[in-house]
């Protein structure tokens, strides 16, 4: 009887293990072409604002990454991850300067990527836990191993928080800059990029003092920072051989 428990259990375990990675890999994979519509944290926000007894705000477009001005992949390059495009979803000189920052800090600060942004806010919740970061690293790997950087930022840009109720590019500039994110500007890019860690508290229509000073420092990184997506390498021009006229 104890032997035969022990079975269902371990069968049952093996199940749920099989279970849980096929769906998992099966979802990074389909996301790897297919638009997000929805995240985990625009339902938990609607539901916030629903027992908060405010009506339900979702504005979110989906728009390709070829619809997002160029400029704001490189403001949030240069205000959240400077090493995007090299690293494999973890920068690890940064998790060691924050390590070492946080001794001294009152508040810790974090080190996390775009990738790892991007796997939260596309498979996971918002509240931070051990659990969740473990989850956090598990999702980070594999939209690392099947999905290109550049759909990383695509995905990335079109489902992060942006403003009360507003999620991505295309909804930010709409309703924060009465534009198309295809046509932001190298400024506007900045002032998003500056409220990312706290879009609820800041307001890139309406910066603070502090926002401005944030625009100001994303927009000289932005210079320094390498183009991304990187130009494509141009093929040496092969010289042709000049005939020899014959005499």
């Amino acid at each position: 009887m104890h032997k035969q428990l022990i079975k269902k259990i371990l069968r049952y375990t093996r199940n749920l293990l099989i279970f849980f990675f096929a769906s998992t890999i099966l979802a990074v994979l389909v996301y790897r072409f297919m638009p997000v519509y929805i995240t985990p944290l625009m339902v938990i926000r609607s539901v916030q604002q629903i027992t908060s007894g405010d009506k339900p705000t979702w504005k979110h477009t989906w728009v390709s990454f070829d619809k997002i001005s160029p400029n704001l992949p490189m403001a949030v390059i240069a205000s959240e991850d400077n090493r995007f495009a090299t690293h494999n979803g973890f920068d690890f000189i940064e998790i060691k300067k924050a390590m070492k920052e946080n001794e001294k800090r009152k508040k810790k600060r974090g080190a996390s990527t775009i990738s790892q942004q991007t796997a939260k806010n596309v498979f996971l919740w918002p509240q931070s836990s051990w659990v969740r970061k473990g989850f956090e690293v598990y999702f980070t790997f594999l939209i690392e191993l099947f999905w290109s950087k550049e759909r990383i930022m695509e995905v990335y840009l079109n489902s992060i928080e942006m403003g009360n109720g507003i999620y991505g590019a295309q909804a930010a500039a709409k309703y924060k800059f009465e534009t198309t994110a295809s046509k932001l500007t190298k400024a506007q890019c900045a002032l998003i990029a500056a409220t990312l860690p706290n879009p609820i508290r800041f307001n890139s229509a309406k910066p603070s003092p502090y926002i401005l000073k944030r625009q100001k420092q994303i927009l000289r990184l932005m210079n320094l920072v390498p183009k991304f997506p990187p130009a494509p390498a141009k093929k040496p021009v092969e010289k042709k051989k000049a005939k020899k006229s014959k005499r």
